[in-house]
């Protein structure tokens, strides 16, 4: 099957550089057995799952933000823009954003920019690989727009210039889903293989 697509992975805030950190907040709690989840750490495991994934299965991609360093928003989307600039014309671009949410609730959600676009269409696509992929979990939408999508001005999702997706995979603050999805080898090779089989879905069937 012919590539339709390169694939902009961006893996959302910084890493752990020599057992620092590098994105203030964006953690779960201390809970009682020591434990903590580093946002950005979970984001870079499942961008590189999905990255063995694809590789594997010949599909298109580039990691935007190989770094440990927590990159800028707007120096993801100049490189995000710079691909899409010098993809070939045969070759579209979607960027993919991947998160953990917070906030004191539960379940996943994918967030697109403001208004109808070729977004909605693949975020609709990687609800329903999620859905199901978790039966047992909440899925959070926004019905209004008859699509489950969530719309939000994220920087990364307004200002870049292809089909953009953020997924909020479960709450980092919630400590069922944090414990059960977020910090266990299982629950982020679930994740992550939700995501490879929306990817393969609309490799196969476009947008």
């Amino acid at each position: 099957m012919a590539n339709k697509y390169l694939w902009l992975l961006d893996n959302g805030h910084g890493g752990v550089i020599d057992g620092l950190y590098q994105t203030p907040g964006k953690r779960s709690p201390l809970w009682s057995d020591g434990s903590i989840l580093y946002e950005g750490e979970f984001n870079r495991a499942i961008i590189n799952r999905l990255v063995e994934m694809l590789t594997i299965d010949h599909i298109n991609y580039v990691n935007i933000t190989p770094e440990y360093e927590d990159i800028s928003l707007n120096e993801r989307v100049r490189r995000a823009n710079t691909y899409y600039q010098q993809s070939d014309e045969q070759l579209n671009c979607v960027f993919l954003s991947v998160h953990s949410n917070a906030g004191g609730g539960k379940g996943y959600e994918i967030y697109t920019s403001k208004g109808e676009t070729l977004s909605d269409k693949a975020a609709t696509i990687f609800f329903d690989k999620f859905k199901g992929e978790f039966p047992e979990a909440n899925m959070r939408v926004d019905t209004l727009d008859n699509d489950p999508d969530k719309e939000a001005d994220f920087y990364v999702l307004k200002n870049t210039k292809m089909p953009a997706v953020l997924t909020e995979n479960f709450f980092m603050d919630n400590e069922h889903e944090c414990k059960t999805y977020l910090m266990t080898h299982e629950g982020r090779d679930r994740i992550a293989k939700a995501h490879y089989n929306a990817i393969k879905a609309i490799e196969e069937f476009g947008l």
